[in-house]
């Protein structure tokens, strides 16, 4: 009977990154706005070619990272792992957590966030075929072999010779088998084929790609955002710009809520939702950049479902719209125009929402308030308005 093939992927992520200079761990710095180990995650989830995903965190740093994956909407799509003191003790947490009925395992880099999905998808299918696999690319550059005064003793050939990259993929049994070997022997290796050399198993070359950098100094931050800039499209077609408006009513026995935040006010907002006029004008200044209409259409007031609905979760879904148009957030300039009650003692409170749903730095969202000198209806404290505009940049 032939074996079904299942792949479980383990994306190591247990280092502290001494050489990076900071006190974060570099997995969990930021290019383009989002956190390196995030950037790896979504490139073998969307994939949709693993059964199992799990992520080896330092023991440490466990509750930073389930934070993170909650703030993405991850922590339901992978396991997390904790690390141990080296990449293999890592490695072999990971292993102790694959489920039994994986056939093969890729193990990646956490902080090899620019993998292609072709890289991963051609070394998978080698590794099916050939037991073992891993992505590599091929030394360009003359080598040379010094002596220990530090001259050259001879130039080393280099036809033969790779630089070793991840995923690195093999059957499950063979990794394991390995793993055991080394750990007999007390051998520490740099990566997973170095152990499979252990066994004797042959492992096959798969030609990646020079952008599939590991980052390990502050430099290849700013090579990763090069990267990722240059695989952008063209400015002039990336940014779209939206303007939002919206209004209500200030009436007795509801809450005033003002994004995302319940503020002591004798009146509330009325409307069918929870009527969080500053939420709802982000959403429309956002639709409006994508061209989608406005709230009433994708949200209206006769539909039943709506009614008291909370205001950030049509914000999330209003998002999960842009990102799906391959488009995030760039900033967002948000004024409530209201007499009473005074906004600013809530406003870092309401950023703070905001930046959580948009997935967005904190300084990529503005909130400010202003009063009409007691002329029109906001003046009277009849309602509560706001604006918003918004720009938007491709993914």
């Amino acid at each position: 009977m032939t074996q079904t093939l299942s792949t479980a992927a383990i994306i190591t992520a247990g280092g502290v990154g001494r050489r990076m200079g900071s006190n974060n761990p570099k997995q969990y710095l930021t290019i383009h706005n989002c956190p390196i180990i995030i950037h790896t995650l979504k490139a073998f989830l969307e994939t949709q070619l693993f059964d199992q995903v799990i992520l080896v965190a330092p023991i440490e740093h466990l509750e930073q990272t389930r934070k993170l994956l909650s703030e993405y909407q991850l922590d339901s799509c992978l396991e997390l792992v904790s690390g141990g003191p080296t990449r293999q003790d890592s490695v072999g947490n990971g292993l102790n957590a694959v489920k039994s009925t994986i056939s093969h395992v890729a193990v990646h880099d956490g902080v090899r966030p620019l993998i292609s999905h072709q890289s991963i998808e051609q070394c998978l299918q080698a590794a099916y075929t050939f037991g073992a696999a891993i992505t590599a690319v091929p030394v360009k550059d003359t080598l040379k072999h010094s002596s220990e005064a530090g001259i050259i003793a001879n130039t080393v050939e280099r036809n033969q010779l790779w630089r070793a990259q991840t995923p690195q993929i093999a059957k499950l049994s063979l990794l394991k088998a390995a793993y055991q070997k080394a750990t007999e022997l007390g051998f520490s290796g740099t990566d997973e084929a170095s152990l499979l050399e252990l066994i004797d198993c042959p492992v096959r070359l798969i030609e990646g790609s020079e952008t599939n950098i590991k980052i390990t100094l502050p430099e290849d931050i700013q090579m990763a955002e090069a990267i990722l800039n240059s695989q952008n499209p063209a400015p002039g077609s990336a940014l779209r710009i939206g303007h939002g408006y919206d209004a209500h009513r200030l009436v007795q026995g509801r809450p005033l809520i003002l994004g995302g935040v319940t503020i002591p006010h004798p009146t509330g907002l009325l409307g069918h939702s929870d009527a969080d006029v500053l939420v709802h004008a982000l959403c429309d200044g956002i639709l409006g950049a994508l061209g989608e209409g406005d709230i009433g259409r994708h949200f209206p007031d006769t539909d039943e479902q709506y009614k008291g609905a909370d205001s950030l979760k049509l914000l999330r879904a209003v998002m999960d719209l842009c990102h799906k148009n391959n488009f995030e957030l760039s900033n967002a300039d948000i004024t409530v125009v209201a007499q009473q009650p005074k906004i600013g003692p809530h406003i870092e409170a309401m950023k703070k929402n905001l930046c959580r749903v948009c997935k967005a730095p904190p300084s990529a969202i503005n909130v400010k308030a202003t009063t009409t000198e007691k002329m029109g209806f906001t003046g009277r404290e009849e309602g509560i308005s706001c604006h918003s505009v918004v720009l938007l940049k491709t993914l």
